[in-house]
């Protein structure tokens, strides 16, 4: 069932306006009544707040301070009522990546239009519980979307209603922000370069990244009045936005004066081998020369349509400004020889892929007190990372076009020794003539090299510094598609996605907040009376059945995501989000435990002993880590881009 609100096809009542009198930016915004808000949870939402203004194409953006004395942010781009709204960044035409990989028909999926301009669409949005105030003082949550160069804060899929009707309902608001990003945020080469500095700006590149960090400047200034904490912000993202909160991280900027609380990262495609200015002024200057630019005065005469139908092939920059020194060697561990154990041929390192075999676990300790978290002098905040099971699944369709032999090639290219590429191929089965599973092998490659293992990296960084951070794996199958595919994990975080769930049940409902209960007979089964969310995370996995629950069995005939398994996963990660942005211990990390979500509703905390059979830990200490992250992250870019012409 789609969300009503969201389809322009469909005639609905418009919904009532909110107004907020900002007395330090002297302006009153005009927001409305979140579509899910109701006198019990009431929900307003401020649409479009332009943040910052962009003075030219690759130039660093200035911070918004000045309003007209009333400002319309009841739609998606901010406008004075007598201006017409401002719109997005420039998009490919093509469809956003989130919604490729949700697996419904895009005829199934909410219709949003946009005008789209690279000068005004520096904005925010804004969801927040109603009637708040400065002394409020809510956790405030910072959403930076993924998706590369395609994308926006203001899809549908990142509404923030949802989740801050959940925080309501468990007495622990927050106030939930989306920014806007684009293509035009990361371009870099020696010319623009001098041509920023001509400017006044520090550094080149990197745009995407300061536009986020004046996003953190506006909340810290602006945030209060909304009934939010600047000194309470956590940032959290997915895929390409998870990569650049590492960066942030890791900048120089956070270290001198950190803008946020605590990070939350997951599946985050994080790239070591961020180039620096020269290199990327190559890569910018192979993808564009098509356009035949080559002076920034003819690269900003290019329409913005046109250019933003070229994939920009650098997101990071290595200016000398941006990042602290010596960030990557703080991060990723070094090659630790030339000399690699040689693994024959077969599986010999557990290389499980779920969807083959689930392990089970029956200890799970009492959820710990909670208490405040601080982040440490150190400079990196507390941080909850972890990654997709099947997160390489967003590189199938190139993937697919790979023969055995041309894998085998480019391998023994990229490594430059016949022994490094031979024990990639032994470890992931690779053999020169094999047909079957090759695609599965070849993207089990792709994603240990481009996310799971640069997770893991990221992770053990941050624990050799003493600051906290909680290990999670999702593994929960998406509800189309039966895979825990890249980006699932939002389908359950943001709950706005259409459900196919089980035909002989009612549609779940975009804005249910209480998990479903139980007939009193499976009740009975289960013994441990109604499925509450004080005790969702106490029952046993080997104590529920689909059969005794009166669910369809037999295999293949159950629905893949029932409502009661789609519940218990979706409160599971909304609570635990939530929790960490208040400060508190979202589980128990205690001897490496970390936290599960699924396979097949499973949640709960897991001893540091599941993970070896979640995921390939061994295999990347065993064979990864001698070869070094950037031949590693070298070998999964090349692969996931396909083979080239001939080499099939």
């Amino acid at each position: 069932m789609i969300p009503s609100y969201y389809c322009s096809s469909i005639m609905i009542p418009q919904p009532s306006h909110v107004f907020l009198r900002h007395v330090g930016l002297q302006t009153t915004f005009k927001g409305i009544e979140h579509p899910i808000s109701t006198s019990d949870v009431p929900i307003h939402q401020f649409r479009g707040i332009k943040y910052a203004s962009v003075p030219a194409r690759f130039r660093q953006s200035k911070l918004c301070t000045s309003y007209p004395p009333v400002v319309d942010s009841t739609r998606y781009g901010s406008r004075p009522l007598i201006l017409p709204f401002s719109p997005i960044c420039p998009q490919s035409s093509r469809r956003s990546v989130e919604e490729e990989l949700i697996g419904l028909p895009e005829s199934d999926l909410p219709r949003q239009g946009f005008p789209q301009n690279e000068f005004e669409c520096l904005n925010l949005n804004i969801t927040c519980p109603a009637n708040q105030n400065c002394e409020s003082r809510l956790p405030v949550m910072v959403w930076i979307h993924g998706g590369g160069d395609r994308g926006c804060g203001s899809s549908w899929m990142y509404d923030g209603g949802s989740l801050v009707r959940r925080s309501m309902c468990i007495g622990k608001p927050i106030i939930m922000i989306t920014i806007k990003l684009g293509y035009f945020g990361f371009a870099a080469s020696p010319s623009i370069a001098e041509d920023n500095r001509l400017a006044g700006d520090e550094g080149v590149g990197n745009y995407g990244l300061r536009d986020q960090r004046t996003a953190l400047e506006w909340v810290h200034e602006c945030i209060s009045e909304f009934g939010g904490d600047p000194e309470n912000v956590t940032l959290f993202g997915s895929s390409t936005g998870a990569a650049d909160i590492i960066h942030h991280l890791y900048s120089g900027a956070n270290k001198r004066c950190p803008l946020f609380a605590r990070a939350i990262v997951q599946s985050a495609i994080v790239n070591y081998n961020v180039p620096g200015v020269h290199a990327a002024g190559w890569q910018i200057s192979r993808a564009l020369s098509p356009l035949r630019a080559s002076t920034v005065e003819q690269l900003r005469a290019i329409c913005s349509s046109t250019l933003a139908e070229i994939p920009c092939p650098v997101r990071a920059v290595d200016d000398g400004v941006f990042f602290q020194n010596n960030w990557r060697e703080t991060l990723f561990p070094p090659a630790e020889s030339d000399e690699i154990e040689k693994i024959p041929p077969g599986r010999n390192l557990t290389a499980l892929r779920f969807g083959v075999r689930k392990l089970k676990s029956n200890s799970q300790s009492p959820h710990p007190k909670s208490r405040v978290l601080h982040p440490h002098v150190a400079g990196l905040q507390p941080l909850i990372i972890g990654d997709c099971a099947c997160d390489s699944d967003l590189w199938s369709n190139t993937t697919s076009n790979w023969a055995a032999s041309g894998v085998v090639r480019r391998l023994r290219a990229i490594c430059q020794s016949l022994n490094k590429a031979t024990a990639l191929l032994n470890a992931y089965d690779i053999a020169p003539h094999m047909t079957d599973e090759l695609s599965e092998r070849v993207l089990e490659l792709i994603e240990d090299a481009r996310i799971s293992w640069p997770t893991e990296c990221v992770y053990q960084a941050a624990q050799r510094t003493g600051n906290p951070v909680w290990r999670y794996v999702f593994d929960q199958e998406g509800p189309a598609r039966g895979v825990p595919h890249h980006m699932a994990d939002l389908i359950y975080l943001f709950d706005n996605v259409p459900l196919p769930l089980s035909p002989a049940s009612s549609p779940l409902s975009f804005a249910a907040d209480d998990l479903p209960s139980l007939p009193s007979s499976e009740n009975a089964s289960f013994g441990c009376g109604p499925v509450t969310l004080s005790n969702i995370n106490e029952i046993n996995e080997e104590r529920f059945d689909y059969c005794t629950r009166g669910l369809p069995c037999g295999g293949w005939a159950r629905p893949v995501v029932d409502e009661w398994t789609y519940a218990r996963v979706r409160d599971a990660i909304q609570t635990r989000w939530i929790a960490f942005a208040w400060g508190e211990r979202p589980w128990d990390n205690s001897r490496g435990k970390i936290f599960v979500f699924g396979p097949e509703g499973e949640t709960g905390e897991r001893s540091a002993g599941i993970f070896e059979g979640r995921r390939r830990r061994k295999l990347w200490e065993k064979v990864l880590r001698p070869l070094g992250i950037e031949l590693v992250q070298k070998v999964g870019t090349e692969l996931s881009n396909g083979p080239g012409l001939g080499s099939q």
